[in-house]
């Protein structure tokens, strides 16, 4: 008798960031990497370019959210139950400028039943850039098919 295994938590969080990272143009195409991927958290990093700074010669506040919002997606999608964001707030703490390389952290800070909250900090050098705090609901579905073993 062959038995095949459930994938563990990270391993299942790697193959919904896997699926969603093949229909993600929006991270991709701004140049996001992801550097980390486990259970309730995700870690990404972009780099500053020449059109992503504004009329003050820093990084536009739009591009840092989205940094962090595309960490904050990954995060909460990390149990093949696909979420989105119902509510995000975010605090910009010193400016980012041009080519520095962002860092974004996103830990799970609760999930209960369909919701769930989720802190990102955005870092350059370990320097924090800006904060968010994000609440997910989950819209049912899964990202990753999964099939129950069968005994051979």
């Amino acid at each position: 008798m062959k038995v095949a295994r459930s994938p563990t938590p990270d391993e299942l969080a790697r193959a919904c960031a896997d699926a969603m990272w093949k229909e993600d143009n929006a991270s991709g195409g701004l140049g996001m990497e992801i550097l980390d991927i486990g259970a309730g958290r995700a870690t990404l990093t972009m780099i500053v370019k020449p059109n992503m700074v504004n009329g003050h010669g820093i990084a536009h506040g739009g591009f840092i959210f989205t940094l962090a919002d595309s960490t904050f997606a990954f995060a909460c999608n990390s149990y093949n139950e696909r979420a989105v964001a119902a509510h995000c707030n975010i605090s910009f703490i010193r400016p980012g400028k041009l080519g520095d390389r962002l860092v974004a952290t996103g830990r799970e800070i609760s999930r209960s039943g369909r919701s769930g909250i989720y802190d990102i900090r955005v870092t350059v050098d370990d320097v924090v850039v800006a904060e968010l705090r994000g609440h997910s609901r989950t819209i049912g579905g899964a990202l990753v098919p999964l099939t129950p073993s069968q005994p051979e």
